[in-house]
């Protein structure tokens, strides 16, 4: 067959095992790796050498943090919920990694492409509907394939590589690692057991023995609801996310374990830790609680969630996400100003807050003073709570 094929590549274990595959099955393998800026130049020459060790036909490195920022991280801090109240969503850049895939398809003149996704998780999903968004290609699931005829896939893909000559490291046999710009997942081992997870189970987070003495303090600036500085410093907003990063992983800031209904049906377990963006939403939300109004307060979240589903489950090129995210930069419009964020460890709390859109009544301060009295308050809760004092008064015994 000798046909060329893109296949998105990391270097862990799955994808590793689909190059020496996919090339006993006839292909030429290309393979992209999406640096959204997650790993440090160390890791992205392992990731390089590995593609080259593994017999890949060509390997290119794209930067996708400009990207990521751009079209996820903005609007899921405008957002500003998680996946069912909690998961911060750190595979998102699977979206951007199928476009790196699908240009250098463009470059190569081919049509097909490929992944290293499981047929048990959400990535596939991801990955399927964002590629089937951007033309007709040929999808081709290695892991997929596989797991009918072995059903301890993982075990058999190290197998395998082993006897090709291929060796894998040792954190990679324990555990699925994902690492980007917005944090790191781990499953598998005690923790797809339902077990709590051991010390191997950690990336950049420190655990509470280790978290330094003095607290850390920081300042965030935004305009339009997009983070511009980082204690006065402008700076582009990946390199900001990676800067939150470094910051607050040494204080253990945005460690959670995570127990979910996934995209198919079965419930997924992992640990993840995103210190950067857990540090932006604390930032964020205590801006835009000052100054947006109290009805968008209140409606706001009902959109958030529909848009973090939709992220979600693979609908990232719906026209409904991208009519949602229309609301959302909108009610964007007066979120500026500067909030302090302090950690101590473990969480990040935002203790000040500075902003021209503050909305501050002129002459009243909450449970201090008002320009209203007696009568308008008494007035104000009979007329609120008319209905509910009229029910208690025709019913009650």
């Amino acid at each position: 067959m000798n046909q060329d094929i893109v296949l998105a590549f990391s270097g862990g274990l799955d994808t590793s095992f689909c190059v020496p595959y996919l090339r006993e099955q006839g292909w030429n393998v290309h393979t992209v790796f999406a640096d959204t800026g997650g790993v440090g130049e160390a890791e992205r020459a392992y990731i390089e050498a590995r593609a080259k060790q593994l017999g890949a036909a060509s390997h290119v490195t794209v930067d996708g943090g400009p990207a990521l920022w751009e079209h996820f991280v903005k609007p899921f801090v405008w957002a500003g919920e998680g996946y069912q109240g909690q998961y911060p969503l750190l595979v998102s850049d699977r979206y951007l990694i199928v476009d790196a895939a699908i240009k250098r398809a463009a470059e190569l003149g081919t049509r097909a492409v490929a992944h290293g996704c499981t047929g048990m998780g959400n990535d596939q999903v991801r990955f399927d509907l964002a590629v089937k968004a951007l033309g007709d290609f040929e999808i081709v699931a290695p892991i997929r394939e596989i797991q009918k005829q072995h059903t301890a896939v993982r075990a058999w893909e190290q197998d395998y590589l082993a006897q090709r000559g291929f060796e894998v490291r040792a954190k990679q046999q324990a555990y699925t690692i994902n690492e980007n710009l917005l944090g790191v997942t781990l499953s598998g081992g005690e923790i797809d057991r339902w077990e709590a997870p051991g010390e191997g189970a950690r990336g950049w987070c420190k655990p509470r023995a280790e978290w330094p003495a003095q607290p850390l303090r920081v300042k965030l600036g935004f305009v339009g609801g997009e983070a511009r500085t980082l204690d006065g410093e402008r700076i582009a907003g990946h390199l900001l996310l990676a800067k939150l990063n470094h910051l607050f992983a040494p204080y253990g800031v945005g460690r959670g374990l995570y127990t979910g209904d996934t995209t198919i049906g079965l419930k997924g377990r992992i640990v993840y830790e995103a210190p950067g963006l857990v540090a932006l939403l604390a930032a964020h939300r205590a801006l835009e609680d000052a100054v947006l109004s109290k009805q968008q307060n209140r409606c706001k979240p009902d959109v958030a969630r529909k848009w973090v589903e939709l992220v979600y489950e693979g609908f990232f090129h719906d026209p409904l996400k991208t009519d949602l995210e229309a609301f959302l930069a909108s009610s964007q419009r007066c979120v500026e100003g500067e909030v302090t964020l302090e950690t101590h460890g473990g969480r990040v709390d935002a203790i000040a807050v500075a902003s021209p859109n503050i909305l501050v009544a002129k002459g009243a301060t909450y449970a201090q003073a008002a320009d209203w009295g007696v009568a308008e308050a008494e007035g104000f809760i009979k007329l609120y709570g008319m209905s509910s004092s009229l029910w208690a008064e025709v019913n009650r015994k």
